[in-house]
Order: C-alpha cells, then structure tokens, then sequence
C-alpha cells in the first residue's frame, strides 16, 4: 500500500482549520526569511555615517591648512635670515685708513702726547735771555716752520674729508634703497646698521678734521707767545751794550 503525499485540498479546507493554518504559516516564515537575506535601509545610520566623513573632511582640510601655514612661516623665518648682499665695509674701512694716514704725516709735532712734550719743551718753552741771539733766530725759524706745517696738514685733512663727500653719498643711496627692498628683517637690520657705521666714519672725519684745525691755531698761539718770549730775550742783549756817545770827528783837509 503507497503512501499518498500530503495535500491540502480544497474540499478538506474547513473555517475552523484557518486558526491551525496560521499557526503552521507562522513556523515556517523565519526559515524562508533567513534565507532570503532581504536587504534594510536605515536612515539614522546613513545620516550618522555622513557627518562623521564631514567631520573627518574638515579635519583633514584644518590639517592642510595648519600645514601651510607653517610652510609659509619657514619661508619668512628663512627670508628674514637672509643676509643683505651689499656691503660698504671695505669702503668705509679705505676711507678711514686715508684719513689716519694723513694724521700720521703730521709735519715736526705729531700727535703724540710724547712728541708734543719734547719738541714743545725745545722751541716752545725753553726762550731765555741766557741763549745767543742765532738760537733765538733758529727756535723762531722752528715754530714758524710748525704753524705753516699745520695749517697746511689741516688744509690737506679737509680735502681729504670734502673728498668723501661724493662716496658717501653713493653709499648712502644704496644702503637706503637695499633697506627699502629687503626681503627680511635681518637684510632691514644689517642696512641700518651700514648706515650708522657710515654717520660713525663721517663723525671721525668731523672729529679729526677738528683735531687738525686746533692743531694749527694752538701752534701758531704758541709761536706768538714763543716769539713774544723771544723779542723780550733780544731786547735784553740789546741793553747790554754801551750806549752810543757821540765824538767829534777831524776830517784832515784835502789842501785845495
């Protein structure tokens, strides 16, 4: 005898077995649905996902930007580390050893304290009426030969700073311009400071300059007293001598 398979037939479907139907439907469904994997959409979690990838965007933009602005900091850092090119050092310094070479070439009294107190000392001081009249006559050819010595150092000595006039005010020019156009604080700073060396080296022209003029009028001072000193030791040689008597004098006759 075969066993017929299970169906549901119409004629054995009965109202009172729908409560058994749904109960068999209700078993059966979670198998087919676990197998079916049916696909759900979730909104607060789409949305959830969306703000946390903005918020990481704007992270990594904050990220890029920080970067670059320390990219741009290094290159002001490295702009204001770059050294002024143009350099007026060797010029000033030429400058200056012309000025010290003519104070060196002072003619007879130098200036040197040691010098002034020896060669002073001899044609200055030293005027007494003991002396003989042609070392009277030699001091005073001496101090005339110091003042006309240093009038003429001081004329060269201005000259020489008149000189200077066109150089510094090239440099000048171009220390100016560079401060203008530096790229960095220290190009700025290093042009100010050529600057200020430059009003250094035309204050020591100013102050030897100075020096010289002093010189000459202090030396010719010396050789007024020096000479005054000199005209009083004559007069007494002078009064030394046996005033003049007069004789009367025989002239023979010429026998005409």
């Amino acid at each position: 005898m075969t066993e017929e398979p299970f169906r549901i037939r119409a004629k054995d479907f009965r109202p009172g077995c729908a409560v058994v139907f749904g109960a068999a439907l209700a078993f059966v469904m979670p198998v087919v649905s676990a197998h079916a994997q049916w696909a759900v959409y979730d909104g607060a979690n789409h949305v959830q996902n969306v703000l946390i990838a903005a918020r990481t965007l704007q992270q990594i933009d904050n990220q890029i930007t920080s970067l670059a602005n320390q990219a741009q900091m290094l290159v002001n850092q490295g702009r204001n580390l770059a050294s002024l090119p143009l350099s007026t050092l060797s010029t000033l310094q030429s400058t200056i050893s012309q000025t010290t070479a003519l104070l060196a070439q002072a003619q007879n009294i130098a200036y040197s304290v040691q010098s002034v107190e020896q060669q002073y000392q001899q044609a200055y001081t030293s005027v007494s009426s003991g002396m003989s009249d042609g070392a009277l006559f030699s001091q005073a050819q001496t101090r005339w030969q110091n003042s006309v010595g240093g009038f003429e150092d001081a004329l060269k000595l201005q000259a020489r700073v008149v000189g200077n006039i066109p150089s510094d005010s090239s440099a000048m020019t171009q220390l100016v311009s560079a401060s203008q156009t530096s790229t960095g604080a220290l190009q700025a700073a290093q042009a100010g400071n050529q600057l200020m060396a430059l009003q250094s080296r035309q204050l020591s022209d100013i102050q030897a300059e100075l020096a010289a003029n002093g010189r000459a009028a202090d030396l010719e001072r010396a050789r007024q007293a020096a000479n005054e000193a000199g005209a009083e030791a004559q007069y007494q040689h002078f009064s030394q001598y046996d005033a003049y008597v007069p004789q009367a004098v025989a002239i023979p006759s010429s026998g005409y």
